[in-house]
């Protein structure tokens, strides 16, 4: 992406183009938008586009309906997965009412709006976020099954075997369209699932990093349906006894003045005491935060014990039993003084994520809420009476039980917005009634085969 350019030189650029991709999210996490042809926006920079907001998941009432998408000329990028097409442009844009208002209802407006409060109180956050995914064929008889069934891809966590791995060729192709989209990406590897693999990318402020979450996905979906006739699914948890696919998010915090690490200090984890309230608010609000950051009847299939993913309501450094970590890959070094929260997947809307997220680690901050003693044992090796003993909660079982914890957190619907909050806990509820009438009697875990068609493509 080109930040900070003029609207001179997004005009210079998007004379080498024949079509523009005008975006957005809708309250649920979903890519929208519309494709214009490029002599068309200029005027869609200036003036914006015209759509039906009342067709829009969250979006406004039929007898308000009339809204506009206006592109973000910083998010201005090209689209080299388009292979048939190379002159295909994009950007993100921001909603807005007739009159000229910002949609309250845009999930980037509500990210925008909590990078605000923290501005004013003097802090610049940053964010990252690791995203896994599956690469997926569906079978002749309508199953889906991961790539390896038909192309014995048996690799596995950091696996490097040339002409075995066959998820390599895409990943490079992948990362080179993600480099070509303005994504710098850091790192790509084989992840411990069979066809499961990973790309992270560097840390940006909240907006700019959800803007990269929602190209990448977009991004790897196209590469592998019009390459490879592949789905990539980033569903939180395809199979039953397989890994999930998990979406950590890295977290920061700096002076706005000073640039100083508001993290960083020389006690435990070299991790300062505000740092500690931050924790201590994401702590105090994470039952609430799950119907957020894990959104989907499907995420609490992976968030069980025996891969990695939390079950327990704790924090620690290094230790990845514990839903807040404390990376200390370098200890001591400031720049690198961060915390990671490991219960989002990536069907979560990331603009709400990080709104809800950074808004009761603020909160944190406010109230001086302590996060507790850290806890550096494997939490799942515990006893269920040494748990009770350290005062150690547990995060919610299932999308519904998360959701009755968002409706009472005060916290929580102030950082998405009252209407917001409403809209989203009906919508939510409605996803869990539609998976009740298709719940297995036993159901211990098992992915159903509702789950795998409504959630597979997301």
């Amino acid at each position: 992406m080109f930040q900070n350019q003029n609207v001179e030189l997004c005009f210079k650029l998007l004379k080498n183009a024949e079509h523009v991709l005008l975006h957005f999210t809708d309250l649920l996490g979903f890519l929208k938008g519309r494709t214009i042809p490029a002599e068309e926006a200029e005027n869609a920079i200036v003036e914006g586009v015209g759509f039906d907001g009342s067709s829009l998941i969250g979006g406004v009432g039929i007898e308000e309906s009339d809204m506009l998408m206006k592109p973000d000329i910083t998010t201005f990028t090209v689209c080299p997965y388009y292979f048939y097409n190379k002159s295909v442009v994009s950007f993100i844009c921001n909603l807005y009412t007739p009159e000229g208002k910002r949609f309250e209802g845009d999930p980037r407006y509500v990210c925008q709006k909590t990078l605000e409060k923290l501005a004013a109180e003097g802090y610049k956050p940053t964010a990252a976020a690791e995203l896994e995914f599956y690469l997926v064929q569906k079978t002749a008889d309508g199953d889906f099954q991961p790539v390896e069934n038909h192309l014995m891809d048996k690799q596995r966590y950091f696996d490097i075997a040339p002409g075995r791995d066959v998820t390599e060729t895409f990943r490079m192709e992948l990362t080179n369209a993600l480099f070509t989209m303005g994504i710098a990406v850091e790192r790509q590897h084989h992840e411990v699932g069979s066809a499961q693999n990973e790309i992270t990318f560097k840390y940006a402020d909240p907006v700019i990093t959800s803007d990269n979450i929602m190209r990448y996905k977009f991004a790897a979906k196209a590469v592998a349906d019009r390459k490879y006739g592949w789905i990539a699914t980033f569903m939180p948890k395809p199979w039953f006894g397989k890994p999930g696919n998990g979406m950590h998010i890295h977290l920061g915090l700096f002076a706005s003045k000073t640039g100083r690490n508001v993290f960083y200090d020389k006690d435990y984890a070299h991790l300062s005491q505000k740092c500690r309230y931050f924790i201590g608010g994401i702590l105090e609000h994470a039952r609430a935060l799950c119907a957020v950051v894990a959104p989907t009847v499907n995420s609490y299939k992976r968030l069980v014990p025996g891969y990695e993913a939390p079950v327990y309501i704790t924090w620690s450094r290094k230790n990845r039993s514990a839903l807040i970590r404390v990376p200390e890959y370098f200890p001591g070094k400031e720049s690198e003084a961060r915390i990671e929260f490991r219960c989002p997947d990536p069907l979560c809307n990331p603009y709400l994520a990080y709104a809800a997220v950074f808004e009761a680690g603020l909160d944190g901050i406010k109230k001086r809420i302590e996060p507790g003693d850290p806890v550096d044992m494997n939490v799942y090796h515990m006893s269920e009476a040494k748990r009770r003993e350290l005062g150690i909660k547990v995060l919610p079982s299932s999308l519904k039980e998360a959701l009755e914890e968002l409706k009472s957190d005060d916290v929580c619907i102030r950082a998405l917005g009252k209407e917001n909050a409403e809209k989203y806990f009906e919508l939510k509820m409605q996803e869990w009634h539609e998976y009740e009438s298709h719940m297995p009697k036993d159901d211990e875990g098992t992915v159903t085969l509702w789950e795998l068609q409504k959630y597979i493509y997301a």
